[in-house]
């Protein structure tokens, strides 16, 4: 999908009967080919479908037929359906020299882990993620709506593009092999290398934010819900005429703190006159009086993001959404229109916009055997340059003003695959990643966080002071070196300080220059300040993470961070191909709220199509069941299960040595062990208390029965899967020392793409960027340090 709406020709190969896809849930009322299911009608527009059975001789020779003049196949597994009927790779590439091959699987195309059984719970587990969300006197939860196949698949897009980029390089095809498990642990975002940073994990704790030495509340009751946002003095300050106004506090209760530093000692864990939680109470108490909707608005009259917990249903009603015509009206297969995700990315020079239409089984089977009569399909070969880059973005120049997560996520991949990206940054508005743990020894500095250095990698940095009056003397330069410009500003700030798209393009009239914010660049919220976890909150992600008898805990940290990104990137990876064919530029406007929306496709058609609210539901399952995390031997040690059909219960019968209490008739169907959950966890429970969380899952995966350990960061790094992928690369840092980083969600046959360098110093690459990429002589530096425009 992510591929057709960035205007490829993406043709499903579907068999006579239809793709198993097809029948994957939710679903509407049958249309003519069967269930309506909505997870398809939601990632399967904008593509040609063809029936073909690739059982047959002749359906494998039309299939090799297709390849021969394709640029790029997916398919997922295991088992993997290609290899089964002979069409795997070396058969793919005898046809096709030049073909990108992109597979999608839960753990990785081999391993110790490549063929276990897995499901959306289990991988969830096994990635980490689990192990940070919930409360903690419950077991970790899963955002209760399926997300592990949609970071998986977007990130493929990403893959796919790299991969290709790759083959450019070298003139040879690749294989690229997708891990969810891995895309999953980006999630965890500073919590992924924890342990071996800070020398401890971090733990589930609610909405809590645990930045640096405190944890900060995050959720908030509202008269009628609840609202998200951090509220340190910071935001506070500019709460507190209205709380003054209402009676909430007085000037006797704010003279009682020196508030100047507060924020300071919060992160610092300093002592107060007015506790932490002291402030929460007072700030919870006055919200829990006002509506979420007043929240709202007064609060980012006041420039406080406060952000409404959405449901499905207020989301599609947002005006912000509206304003931007960002629904699309798409008719299922059984006659019904419903509002869909629209255009990840605004690009007024990309492809015209998205065509929502759903194929229906083989539609264009003769279409496309024409086509193949016709014009037989033959590679278009890529010529290798001369001479070749070593790197597939080689000679890629990136300026990267933008900071926390999505667009520093963005610009890492380009960096880790060969591009020069320069960081700008100033000890004046540093990152506010580096202000935030996990830090090296829990020693806190400029240098020292992992959650910076995660995202960081293979760049240099810049120091330069933005808002300084010369600053101007710089940038200049910086645009006019520069093929690509990444920001993340408030909307209209670039354009102050005399970066904006206009002033790119009058330095270099082919940039492809990248905006992403909270809510874009247009309508009346795109002034809107904040992080993911306010995108989160407003997306409906926290409404649908936590237990249905408590008010959300929400997903970890800033949430739709890790999904914008796989959008964005793809997005950039594919303006960078336009502009190399046809040397024009783009301007893409990315709203993170947007983005993350593609991942709650499914069920925002299953609210319309059927009046089916969503809620958190824990672990569980609406159509399976038992599924749930179940306590192990050792100190808060979990392994998860999901008994997904019939069979699957069977056999968990048979690997608990089919005890009394499973032997019901009721159990035999899922329906009845729905009805009975709470009953089989307890039994099950009873079984898990006496396994180490490892030892559980090889018997039930041997089973095959999906599972899959709670594993922590602590336990990432010895994980026998991400050993065999060398998923975890140790870099020299200029500061730390020699630490682990995460690798990418995927490997490129024949390629180690890092990352290749570990995150820059603040400022430590000034010099010789000024002097060697910008040009400057050595009197022109000195003379901008000593104004203080570099610091």
């Amino acid at each position: 999908m992510v591929l057709a709406d960035l205007g490829a020709d993406v043709i499903r190969v579907e068999p006579p009967g239809g793709s198993e896809a097809r029948r994957f849930g939710p679903f509407a009322d049958d249309g003519p080919d069967g269930p309506c299911s909505l997870s398809f009608a939601a990632y399967n527009r904008n593509k040609r479908s063809i029936a073909l059975d690739l059982a047959s001789d002749g359906g494998r020779a039309t299939f090799l037929d297709l390849v021969r003049g394709s640029d790029i196949v997916l398919d997922s597994g295991p088992p993997a359906l290609l290899d089964e009927v002979g069409l795997n790779h070396e058969v793919l590439r005898e046809a096709n020299p030049q073909l990108v091959q992109v597979r999608v699987t839960p753990y990785g195309n081999d391993g110790p882990h490549a063929d276990l059984p897995a499901a959306d719970l289990s991988v969830a587990a096994m990635s980490g993620q689990m192990s940070l969300q919930g409360d903690s006197d419950r077991p970790p939860v899963r955002i209760s709506v399926p997300q592990v196949w949609r970071h998986a698949g977007a990130e493929a897009a990403v893959a796919a593009l790299v991969g290709h980029a790759r083959m450019r390089t070298t003139g040879e095809g690749v294989f690229v092999d997708v891990s969810a498990q891995a895309a999953m642990t980006w999630t965890m975002l500073q919590g992924m290398t924890a342990a071996a940073i800070q020398g401890y994990d971090y733990e589930r704790d609610g909405s809590l934010a645990q930045i640096g030495r405190r944890r900060i509340p995050i959720v908030h009751p509202a008269k009628d819900g609840h609202v998200a946002g951090p509220v340190i003095w910071q935001q506070l300050e500019k709460l507190v005429p209205w709380m003054k106004e209402e009676g909430a506090i007085d000037d006797a209760w704010l003279a009682r703190e020196q508030w100047e530093d507060y924020d300071y000692r919060l992160f610092r864990g300093d002592g107060f006159a007015i506790e932490p939680d002291e402030l929460s109470d007072k700030v919870d108490a006055f919200l829990a009086g006002q509506t979420k909707e007043t929240i709202f608005a007064r609060g980012l009259e006041l420039g406080v993001t406060l952000a409404p917990i959405m449901s499905i249903e207020e989301l599609v009603k947002f005006p912000q959404l509206q304003a931007r015509d960002y629904f699309q009206e798409v008719k299922l297969p059984n006659g019904a229109s419903c509002q869909t995700p629209g255009a990840f990315a605004k690009c007024p020079n990309g492809p015209s916009s998205t065509n929502p239409s759903l194929a229906s089984i083989g539609e264009h089977t003769a279409e496309v055997l024409e086509e193949l009569a016709s014009q037989p399909r033959q590679p278009v070969r890529q010529t290798r340059p001369t001479p070749s880059p070593a790197l597939p973005f080689e000679g890629l120049r990136v300026a990267d003003f933008s900071w926390v997560g999505v667009g520093p996520m963005t610009g890492k991949c380009l960096a880790d695959h060969g591009a020069d990206v320069i960081r700008i940054e100033s000890t004046t508005r540093a990152d506010a990643l580096r202000t935030a743990g996990p830090y090296k020894d829990n020693v806190d500095g400029w240098n020292r966080s992992q959650f910076f250095g995660e995202f960081n990698t293979s760049k240099r940095s810049l120091k330069l002071n933005l808002g300084h009056e010369r600053a101007g003397e710089v940038t200049k330069q910086v645009l006019e070196w520069a093929d690509v410009v990444i920001e993340s500003f408030t909307p209209g700030t670039v354009n102050r300080l005399g970066i904006g798209y206009e002033d790119a393009k009058k330095a270099n009239p082919g940039v492809v220059f990248v905006s992403t914010c909270l809510a874009g660049q247009t309508g009346p919220l795109a002034h809107m300040a904040g992080y993911g976890y306010h995108a989160a909150a407003l997306a409906g992600f926290y409404r649908l993470t936590g237990w249905p008898d408590r008010a959300s805990c929400g997903p970890w940290n800033a949430y739709t961070d890790t999904i914008a990104p796989r959008f964005l990137t793809a997005t950039l990876l594919a303006a960078i191909d336009h502009h190399r064919r046809t040397g024009e530029g783009q301007y893409i406007d990315l709203s993170q709220m947007e983005a993350a929306l593609h991942f709650l496709a499914p069920e925002i058609l299953e609210v319309q199509a059927t009046g089916r609210s969503f809620t958190r539901s824990g672990n569980r399952s609406r159509d399976a069941a038992p599924q749930g995390a179940y306590p192990c031997v050792g100190e808060d040690e979990w392994i998860a299960i999901a008994v997904e059909n019939d069979a699957q219960w069977r056999a968990l019968r048979g690997v608990l040595g089919d005890p009394d209490w499973a032997r019901s008739e009721k159990y035999n169907t899922a329906a009845g062990r729905i009805e009975a959950h709470d009953l089989i966890d307890e039994n099950l429970a009873d079984w898990t208390r006496e396994q180490a969380p490892t030892n559980a899952m090889a018997q039930l995966t041997s089973a095959g029965i999906p599972a899959g350990h709670v594993q922590r960061s602590s336990d990432l790094l010895k994980d026998p899967q991400y050993e065999h992928r060398a998923f975890h690369r140790y870099l020299e840092h200029g500061e730390m020392g020699l630490v682990p980083y995460s690798g990418h969600q995927y490997r490129v046959s024949g390629y180690d793409h890092g990352p290749r360098a570990p995150a820059p110093l603040i400022g430590g690459d000034s010099f010789e960027i000024l002097t060697g990429s910008l040009g400057l002589d050595d009197e022109q530096v000195a003379d901008l340090m000593a104004d203080q425009v570099i610091e």
